[in-house]
């Protein structure tokens, strides 16, 4: 048995989140070591670290665009293989990962909002993974339900219709127990949804719209992602799963889109020197651009930022820092012609119908019996908690009540339904947060109220901390949408 006072020694109880397991089986996993032949896992931290290059030395990758295999009947067929690869993260050094398709970050899937996909995935490894379309208004046969995986050996066509606003999702493994060391060891990538109806506000697209994955990792002597659910100070920021890289940029405007992959650890930014105008989340953009000095990212959170780097002449730099150091440098390195534009309006909002329902949901540790729960509850795949009648429109209270040792973070996601932030605290959100949002931050003692609209499909649904070692270990529910 772990206790309190173990997991007050090991720093578990940090403001970056708790990873709570559930029940003897759930320790026999998380203690398993070398879980599924990926590496280190588990134990004390790496005594050294290997060494991550000189600092802005090897340019930021930009992920691939994945090309469909065929396009026919309106419908665009894509065949991504979930396998292990050896990559270069660290300069010079390869270290194994999980990949979708080859790289660390998988290939970037970029859907038309209204034209259907298709993605085959066909898993050749030697334990169960699947895929989960994070923000995707999707079947539930098709939204990687946490029980519901692709064995080995076995594929697995997912269909995504697309029948939602232009937007910045992401894709990632959601398969139950495993979902945190999956996504941590590469199985992670981009879906950006392109709307032909944003096509005339002329933001920044091409080669200036340019997708960035952060995340947290720790790394080993050797180079090998150093995976443990009880370290809370992975201290390295991989950008595009590289760090501290440099990227040239023309002296014009640029979209970038900014994702949190980290499976618990929340990020702050900021670019120095130049403002941020964010001008979407994590459902699509904002009514309007709202100036930003300073953004924060729970896990799984998006935001799309345009910077103008037309403010400074070829040969200037520009360094994107977290609260840790620096982690992504813009170097402007020529002149561009600029087509682009950053209009004063962006795109309005769906009206908000009156809710029919309210609910509480509360996110709570039992320090006692080491547990995560979801309102007094651990996750059970057989236990249906909320019954949602289609077409509803409900408003949910989420509120997080672990302010005991310092208090615990949690960032909570629904899947099915973009919401709306109603406020926090009792007070209007952020001018950043007044788009639609599938992810919300919670820190300790905070409140949030979200209002969505259940319609589109009948089915079973998870929502759950998105600190994903805390879903891993029990912090999930499930939800039905019933005639």
């Amino acid at each position: 048995m772990i206790s309190r006072r173990n997991l007050l020694a090991a720093g578990a109880l940090s403001g970056a989140g708790l990873v709570i397991p559930a029940g003897e089986h759930l320790r026999a996993v998380a203690s398993s070591g070398g879980q599924h032949g990926h590496g280190t896992h588990g134990g004390s931290p790496p005594r050294g670290a290997a060494p991550t290059g000189t600092p802005f030395s090897v340019r930021m990758p930009v992920p691939p665009v994945a090309m469909p295999v065929r396009s026919w009947g309106g419908v665009d067929h894509y065949r991504i293989p979930i396998r292990t690869a050896s990559v270069e993260l660290l300069p010079g050094v390869r270290t194994p990962v999980l990949s979708y398709g080859g790289g660390f970050v998988g290939p970037t899937i970029r859907a038309r909002a209204g034209r259907r996909i298709r993605v085959e995935y066909h898993n050749q490894l030697d334990h169960p993974a699947n895929v989960h379309l994070h923000g995707g208004h999707v079947a539930p046969e098709d939204d990687g339900h946490p029980m519901d995986v692709i064995a080995p050996g076995r594929s697995r066509v997912y269909d995504y219709p697309n029948r939602q606003r232009g937007a910045t999702l992401w894709y990632h493994d959601h398969s139950h127990h495993t979902e945190a060391e999956h996504v941590y060891r590469g199985l992670h990538g981009f879906y950006l949804i392109d709307d032909p109806q944003e096509r005339h506000l002329r933001l920044p697209d091409g080669p200036y719209d340019v997708p960035i994955m952060l995340r947290e990792s720790r790394f080993d002597e050797q180079g090998n992602l150093y995976f443990d659910p009880f370290d809370f100070d992975r201290p390295v920021v991989l950008v595009n799963g590289r760090p501290q890289p440099y990227f040239p940029v023309a002296a014009r405007r640029y979209r970038l889109r900014l994702l949190n992959a980290s499976t618990h650890g929340t990020l702050t930014l900021h670019l120095d020197g130049l403002p941020m105008v964010q001008v979407g989340t994590d459902g699509g953009l904002l009514p309007a651009p709202v100036p930003v000095t300073e953004l924060r990212l729970g896990p799984a959170e998006r935001a799309d930022v345009v910077v103008d780097f037309s403010r400074r002449r070829p040969g200037s730099q520009v360094v994107l820092s977290e609260t840790r150091g620096p982690v992504l440098r813009f170097d402007v390195v020529r002149h561009a012609h600029d087509h682009s534009r950053l209009p004063d309006r962006l795109r309005p909002l769906p009206a908000l119908p009156p809710p029919t329902v309210r609910r509480e949901v509360v996110l709570s540790t039992n320090f006692e019996t080491i547990e995560s729960l979801i309102n007094g509850k651990l996750w059970d795949p057989d236990r249906i908690d909320f019954r949602i009648r289609h077409g509803a429109t409900e408003v949910w209270r989420i509120t997080n009540t672990d302010t005991e040792f310092g208090g615990v973070n949690h960032t909570f996601h629904m899947h099915l339904v973009q919401f709306r932030v109603l406020d926090r605290n009792g007070r209007p959100p952020a001018p950043g947060e007044r788009g639609l949002k599938d992810t919300v931050f919670l820190a300790p003692g905070e409140s949030v109220r979200v209002q969505a609209t259940f319609r589109g499909y009948l089915g079973r649904y998870v929502y759950h901390c998105h600190m994903l070692e805390h879903s891993a270990y029990g912090m999930m529910a499930q939800l039905r949408i019933v005639p």
